[in-house]
């Protein structure tokens, strides 16, 4: 009997979770899911030559909770043992629906009012283009929109990308992501 209820929640549970985020939707016009990302998105450091400008993003169908959106970047394949943070952005207000072309500017002078971006894995509170090592495999970049139930994330301004991945964890109703791949040739 207990082995059949435990069993049950756990089906329910499952359930409900997947219906919680299941019409929730992450998109960019300049980067398909799946997809190579254009050059114009690589960073302008450690010999990469890119423009460093953040993508546009698109998202609708959140949970009807969510009070305010977390937006990630993270490359998995990155050679450090832990991943790379691209860009984090807290405090987006919830009746936000999209970050513009390069809102991931250090300015802030392109992010809805509110919105903050935390450190990344560069040393910086902006974006920080895609620099894959050359002649790595291409690496997979995953685009993340988090649905929050707190109007604001208290992360101090010198937070690292670790620290806000926890807050936005742990605040979490739903979240909603795309992969895309970068990569550079091998030096000749």
């Amino acid at each position: 009997m207990t082995r059949t209820l435990v069993a049950a929640a756990a089906i329910a549970l499952a359930a409900a979770t997947g219906a919680h985020a299941a019409g929730f939707k992450l998109e960019s016009p300049d980067i398909k899911a799946n997809s190579n990302i254009p050059k114009k998105f690589e960073a302008n450091v450690f010999g990469c030559g890119g423009e460093n400008k953040s993508p546009a993003l698109q998202w609708s169908g959140a949970p009807k909770d969510t009070k305010s959106y977390a937006v990630t970047v993270y490359d998995p394949d990155a050679p450090t043992g832990s991943g790379w943070w691209h860009w984090s952005v807290i405090n987006i207000p919830a009746n936000v629906t999209e970050l513009k072309p390069d809102a991931g500017n250090a300015s802030n002078a392109n992010l809805p009012q509110g919105a903050r971006q935390v450190r990344i894995d560069y040393g910086v509170a902006a974006w920080g283009g895609t620099c894959p090592p050359q002649g790595d495999k291409p690496h997979r970049y995953v685009f993340t929109v988090h649905a929050l139930k707190t109007d604001k994330l208290d992360i101090p301004p010198d937070a690292t990308a670790a620290l806000a991945g926890f807050m936005i964890n742990a605040n979490s109703i739903g979240k909603a992501s795309f992969t895309a791949k970068y990569g550079r040739p091998k030096a000749k």
